[in-house]
């Protein structure tokens, strides 16, 4: 079974209400098992421009990756989220 992997690309706009969403998305994330192996960070965008934060999450399985993202839970992070900052993500599978 190959592992899934959210990429999030973020600006934030309102500090105080991203971080009522991380504590949110917490929730989400504790309860399908998924490990951060990127937050936030140092980075060089070469080729265009970028938002300001990255993140990459890893999951036991691709599925488990998609039902995070559509878990009660996590639905109620993404209106946190979205009134926060400007994002991306993008959910992919890995490779076996």
């Amino acid at each position: 079974m190959s592992k899934g992997y959210w990429i999030i690309h973020v600006t934030i706009s309102d500090p105080d209400g991203y971080a009522a969403y991380l504590a949110q998305d917490k929730i989400a994330f504790d309860k399908f098992g998924a490990k951060f192996l990127v937050r936030g960070g140092e980075f060089v965008a070469p080729e265009a421009p970028s938002k300001l934060r990255h993140i990459v999450i890893e999951f036991e399985s691709y599925e488990k990756a998609v039902a995070c993202y559509r878990s009660p839970e996590y639905q109620r992070a993404v209106e946190l989220r979205q009134g926060a900052s400007q994002s991306e993500i993008v959910i992919v599978r890995g490779v076996d």
